[in-house]
């Protein structure tokens, strides 16, 4: 069965700010997805399986994303083509990066991060579906961000960061 991969422009999403609220809910469903493939399929696929049955839970979710976002590599004020691309980005907000192996390492952490950090996003998950319970194996990464009171999201409403 053939989908079509949800693509829309993540432009207009990038570089305004978004509640925590907003970034908790979309990180919710996210892993709600991650959850329905992981009982579904189970371990011992490969990544591009999990990201693309993922993709496809978003897309039902009515979830804008974009997978394998290109992610640039700005050095001294050259855009440079390194070919690093996330897995998954949704609602120009979070970034997912699937993994499917026995053991996540510290660089597996250390890249979820970097993307974050070039990409300007606040949130991160990084899902390794290689375990038995997916709870075990989803670690949630932040970028700088802070959660902020309810007080300080209305003051920042309509803002640009």
């Amino acid at each position: 069965m053939a989908f079509m991969t949800n693509t829309t422009s993540l432009a207009s999403h990038q570089h305004r700010f978004v509640p925590s609220s907003r970034i908790n809910q979309i990180t919710g469903k996210i892993i709600g997805a991650c959850i329905t493939v992981h009982r579904s399929l189970g371990p011992g696929l490969l990544e591009s399986a999990y990201e693309a049955c993922v993709s496809y839970e978003l897309n039902g979710l009515g979830l804008h994303f974009e997978r394998q976002k290109p992610v640039p590599l700005i050095y001294h004020s050259v855009k440079l083509d390194c070919s690093f691309r996330a897995d998954i980005v949704v609602e120009g907000q979070v970034v997912v990066e699937i993994k499917s192996k026995e053991a996540l390492h510290p660089v597996d952490h250390l890249q979820l991060l970097s993307h974050l950090r070039l990409l300007k996003l606040p949130v991160g998950l990084l899902v390794n579906f290689h375990v038995t319970v997916l709870k075990d194996g989803i670690t949630r990464l932040v970028n700088d961000y802070q959660e902020e009171s309810d007080s300080e999201i209305g003051h920042h409403e309509g803002k640009c960061e």
